[in-house]
């Protein structure tokens, strides 16, 4: 039949056993996926390739099981604009999602202490700033002249068994103070248009973007999730050292044995409160 017929052959979904329509298709090591089963796994997993159908039927009871996880979820606090973390205080979890139905996206509900990292990364780019002559050709500024542009990303790196890594973008259009990067002749330097008249260097705008409000607030708001994620869990590794430490040996004020506080707190002969 060769390649060409063997593009068209039907193909059944390895998972479900449905069948697969021809640009359905989702290869894994052993098997197939159709799109259906794959828009089940996590948003944040990227190794289906790789992935034999028994590991991929693993992840989607995983990712039946965190359904009921989201409907129990409670959300304390929020964090972000677009793609949002959201923290559910009391129960020491979290999740990362831009939707706004959580039960049809059944994000992740993942504990503090899965948390193993965080930082904020700016990705900078710069493209240079041309002219057109009297021809209408484009020619670069002697000496080059170039506009800056910014993009903000947090990555939380997590314990989990389908994924490590979860990493999205903070502002949804590149920060760059709307700088025109084609003028229409080289006289054309009006600040709006190409800003790098504010600065101290005429050959690049990168100080005056980063000194901009819409800059300031990407970099402050990807500050504010860092320093949220790091000290919940820190607080977990605190508490679970603390209850992982011996217990001081006190004399019962009731009994008057020496005696090691149960988790509780009391006396473990009398079952007294004490303050061990």
């Amino acid at each position: 039949m060769g390649l060409f017929g063997k593009l068209f052959d039907k193909k059944e979904c390895s998972i479900c056993g449905g069948e697969i329509g021809l640009l359905g298709n989702r290869k894994l090591e052993d098997g197939n996926l159709c799109k259906t089963c794959a828009a089940k796994l996590s948003p944040w997993f990227s190794n289906r390739r790789q992935s034999t159908v028994e590991e991929i039927q693993e992840q989607l009871a995983y990712r039946e099981a965190n359904q009921a996880k989201v409907s129990a979820f409670h959300v304390t606090r929020t964090l972000g604009e677009r793609t949002k973390v959201l923290l559910d205080e009391d129960a020491g979890l979290f999740m990362v999602t831009s939707a706004r139905d959580l039960e049809d996206a059944n994000p992740d509900v993942l504990a503090f202490s899965d948390v193993t990292g965080c930082r904020l990364d700016i990705d900078e780019s710069k493209t240079e700033i041309e002219y057109r002559d009297a021809e209408g050709e484009r020619q670069s500024f002697n000496p080059p002249r170039y506009a800056y542009s910014y993009d903000f990303y947090i990555v939380i790196n997590v314990n989990n068994p389908y994924f490590n890594e979860i990493r999205f973008q903070l502002n949804s259009e590149a920060v760059d103070n709307d700088v025109e990067t084609l003028l229409d002749s080289p006289n054309d330097m009006g600040r709006r248009k190409v800003g790098l008249m504010g600065g101290r260097s005429l050959t690049s705008n990168a100080e005056e973007v980063r000194a901009s409000m819409e800059y300031r607030q990407y970099e402050e708001m990807g500050q504010e999730i860092r320093d949220a994620l790091l000290q919940v869990r820190q607080q977990v590794r605190e508490e679970a050292a603390a209850a992982a430490a011996p217990k001081a040996a006190v004399t019962c004020p009731y009994c008057g044995a020496t005696t090691t506080p149960d988790a509780s707190g009391c006396c473990e002969f009398c079952g007294g409160a004490v303050n061990g």
